[in-house]
């Protein structure tokens, strides 16, 4: 029975000050089931499943729980509160030139505001620039942001990214929105999300490239950028474009990686340019990624990595930060289970080409 049910209900005798409880009970209840995905108590929402962008995370977080595993904090606060859904709050932190505590400290970071306390009592401030360019115009406009709301300088990352350092929280939203005014972006470059995306460093310009990537890094930006369902995952993702030039992309290092191959006459496939795809890299780990034998057509590079990072939020470890990458999915699983699972996604079988190219 509902607070209004009870309003409504002849023989319910409640007093003002209960009924004024219950209101408040309801209230809370469905605020939380609105958090979780969860449709609101009276339509159709009593023990059903969440609904929404967010509801194959929270489908896993709870699939955890009933195994008898108890969630990483990370977890708990992406389910309290989705950080896409606070940025009001981040702005109201702004006003009053305040930090936020831990909970709002790993949120903050879908909008690439990382609070580096103990280091620096401030803000870092990472981008999204895919395939690392961007426009004079852009450079130029990063570097204003960075003398008006930073330290005066930016940093340049192992991803062909930006960082502004030394913001301080009352700039925070300044950054932010300023980024924006450039037509680049923050958004997602921090935290449980797919990071900047990397292509080769001298994509359209080297005469010796089997494929110019950059078309392909930007169709994958905005994909991941519009899907709001692609974020929140077990842990960080990272995913790279070869193209084969002089000047490689390190894709081996990335949780995906597409290297451009040239198929020759004979093969499974008909001959021509392809992706070829390894899986399982970390940067920094020595863990490089192994190649799948599967080939595809570059243009379907989105689709496939779209599959294989909705197979890893079903069931990537939400329990162990140290163990929440793909890689670990993979040891588990092994490669054949994995594929299959990624084809199930797509609904179709992935080509393989398993002799020499």
């Amino acid at each position: 029975m509902t607070a209004a049910d009870a309003k409504e209900k002849p023989d319910a005798k409640f007093s003002g000050e209960q009924k004024s409880y219950l209101e408040g009970l309801i209230s809370g209840v469905q605020a939380k089931r609105a958090a979780q995905g969860l449709k609101p108590l009276g339509e159709g929402g009593g023990a059903g499943e969440p609904v929404g962008p967010d509801a194959a995370h929270l489908k896993a977080q709870t699939k955890t729980e009933a195994s008898g595993k108890k969630l990483v904090d990370p977890e708990k606060w992406k389910r309290e509160e989705h950080p896409f859904d606070a940025y009001s709050r981040l702005n109201e932190q702004a006003a009053k030139n305040e930090f936020p505590k831990p909970p709002d400290n790993f949120r903050w970071r879908y909008y690439g505001l990382f609070y580096v306390a103990p280091n620096q009592d401030s803000y870092m401030c990472r981008l999204r620039i895919p395939n690392g360019i961007l426009s004079a115009a852009q450079f130029e406009g990063v570097a204003r942001i960075a003398e008006d709301f930073g330290g005066g300088y930016a940093h340049v990352t192992t991803r062909a990214n930006l960082q502004i350092r030394e913001i301080a929280a009352a700039n925070a939203i300044n950054v932010i929105e300023g980024i924006q005014d450039l037509g680049l972006t923050s958004r997602g470059s921090g935290a449980d999300n797919i990071r900047n995306v990397t292509g080769t460093p001298t994509a359209g310009i080297d005469p010796q490239e089997l494929l110019d990537t950059r078309p392909y890094a930007r169709s994958w930006h905005f994909h991941v950028l519009n899907d709001r369902s692609l974020t929140g995952l077990p842990r960080k993702f990272n995913v790279a474009f070869d193209g084969a030039g002089q000047v490689a992309a390190l894709e081996e290092t990335n949780d995906i990686g597409f290297s451009a191959v040239e198929v020759a006459e004979g093969a499974v496939v008909p001959a021509g340019l392809y992706f070829r795809l390894v899986l399982g890299g970390i940067t920094g780990h020595r863990d490089l990624a192994r190649d799948t034998g599967v080939v595809l057509p570059p243009a379907d590079a989105t689709k496939v990595a779209d599959a294989i990072v909705r197979v890893f939020v079903d069931s990537g470890d939400r329990t162990n930060r140290n163990k929440a990458r793909l890689k670990y999915v993979l040891d588990a699983w092994g490669f054949d289970t994995f594929l299959a699972a990624v084809e199930e996604k797509l609904g179709r079988k992935l080509d393989r080409v398993t002799r020499r190219m």
